[in-house]
């Protein structure tokens, strides 16, 4: 049987969120977890900052270590034409440095054939206790988990 060569390359996802440090660096951790061998994803966001140590923590209880990922801009993408792009949080879908339009338009910012925007409370934003703030964390990495699950399963 011969099969096209596209069909064997892995999909490439990317997510975007305001900072790049909980949000899209948790949707990226779960959908390579999960669906490694399907996709390739990546995160980004319209200002890079810094992976937020609670996102860390949550997604360790979950047995996913994103440690050593780190917030990046979408610019360090702009070579790269993407599958679907996904926006996270409502700041990101206004501010979205993704063209979807025209794939052949020459820019500085990465290119989706799909963008998409599904929004997530952003966990960075909880007040109290770190305990408190880190079950915000858990709620908002389990409803990503359970969009990822429900949104790439096919």
């Amino acid at each position: 049987m011969v099969t096209n060569a596209r069909s064997q390359e892995k999909k490439k996802i990317l997510f975007l969120c305001t900072h790049n440090s909980a949000r899209s660096q948790m949707a990226e951790g779960l959908l390579r977890s999960i669906y490694g061998d399907r996709y390739e994803a990546y995160s980004a966001g319209v200002q890079a900052t810094t992976v937020n140590p609670l996102a860390v923590i949550a997604m360790k209880e979950i047995d996913i270590d994103i440690s050593s990922q780190y917030s990046k801009t979408p610019q360090e993408f702009q070579d790269i034409i993407f599958d679907l792009a996904v926006t996270v949080c409502d700041r990101a879908k206004v501010a979205c440095p993704i063209c979807s339009t025209n794939l052949e338009l020459p820019t500085k910012s990465p290119k989706a054939r799909v963008l998409i925007h599904k929004s997530f409370e952003d966990p960075a934003a909880a007040v109290g206790s770190e305990e408190e703030r880190l079950k915000i964390f858990r709620q908002v990495r389990d409803e990503i988990k359970d969009w990822i699950l429900q949104t790439f399963e096919k």
